[in-house]
């Protein structure tokens, strides 16, 4: 029999996304044994847009300024759910399933019963083929597959600034290959690091731990948080065969300014996590590689369509970096 589960779903002025994203779980072989929605909007067209669809066994929650925020919604979620769920999963608002995701992504508790969490993958954002050789420097090779390694991969390799660990680890000096760079082999890959967008949980998992509230607002890189405080004590795994879409829905991200001033920040939290006594190499080449990503982003303004993001972020990434001598983020462990 399989484990009963939850489904939380936080979100934040997407109605429609979440309609989208609801009518494909209505469409799974394996249906959540509760979905909370919990809705930080601050208009009712959510609700308004629930009520005109109705779907099995839905909870809706709106939360008020208190509890408003990616990290603390999830936190308002954990605390509702049922007390027979085994799992609760977790999906971004802007996501499709395919019909298999569920089925798949709660099986694998079966088959890696050391799991604390598991992951599920996201097939529309990058494009992998098979490869019968290693012989071209543009593409990344995972596996027996290949994907176009990006530009600032390759620029970091020519300055020695690649990542030393394989995709979904952190490399000492942070600045590593996220679990995008993991191929659609249909296989079952341990990591330290799923995307907390498309991620499940034992339950026991949130009897010692908590979503940090220091990602406040959009939370970027809190699932990276989450990830490496459970991998210090037990195993993560990303299941190529739970497979859905991401389609970044806009609405509700922060300006660019402020997204680059949380690239560097929450990036410098997320890797002194980890390594909360980094040696002078890593150190040094955390923020060579800081500061070279600053560098290619600004170059984004003569090259991108979209210039005043790129420079607006370039300034935040700037001014976020620049932060850290003298205001570093203090580390919580919760």
């Amino acid at each position: 029999m399989d484990k009963a589960f939850t489904l939380i779903i936080c979100t934040y002025m997407r109605p429609k996304a979440v309609l989208k994203l609801l009518k494909s779980v209505e469409k799974q072989t394996l249906y959540p044994n509760e979905i909370l929605i919990i809705d930080g909007s601050t208009n009712n067209e959510t609700e308004v847009i629930l009520n005109e669809n109705r779907f099995k066994k839905l909870k809706y929650y709106k939360v008020d300024q208190t509890n408003r925020g990616l990290t603390k919604q999830r936190n308002f979620g954990i605390s509702k759910v049922i007390e027979t769920s085994e799992i609760i999963c977790f999906l971004d608002d802007d996501v499709v399933l395919e019909k298999e995701y569920f089925k798949a992504l709660i099986s694998t508790y079966k088959i890696k019963p050391d799991a604390i969490a598991i992951g599920g993958y996201i097939t529309n954002e990058v494009v992998w083929n098979k490869a019968s050789s290693e012989s071209n420097k543009l593409n990344f090779y995972f596996d027996g597959w290949k994907r176009n390694e990006p530009s600032r991969f390759r620029l970091r390799k020519r300055v020695g600034l690649q990542p030393d660990t394989e995709p979904g680890f952190l490399p000492t000096f942070s600045h590593g290959r996220s679990v995008s760079f993991l191929p659609p082999s249909g296989k079952i890959y341990q990591v330290e690091q799923i995307m907390g967008g498309v991620s499940s949980y034992k339950r026991e998992v949130f009897n010692k731990f908590s979503f940090s509230t220091y990602f406040e607002g959009y939370g970027l890189y809190e699932d990276a948080d989450f990830s490496l405080r459970l991998a210090k004590v037990s195993n993560l795994y990303i299941n190529t065969n739970a497979r859905l879409a991401h389609y970044h829905d806009g609405s509700g991200r922060p300006n660019r300014y402020n997204y680059g001033k949380m690239v560097v920040r929450n990036g410098w939290y997320v890797w002194r996590v980890k390594y909360s006594n980094p040696n002078f190499k890593a150190r040094f080449k955390w923020h060579a590689t800081a500061f070279l990503l600053t560098i290619i982003r600004f170059s984004n303004v003569l090259t991108s369509k979209n210039k005043k993001e790129a420079l607006t972020e370039s300034f935040g990434r700037t001014v976020g970096w620049l932060s850290l001598f003298f205001n570093a983020p203090k580390i919580n462990i919760y």
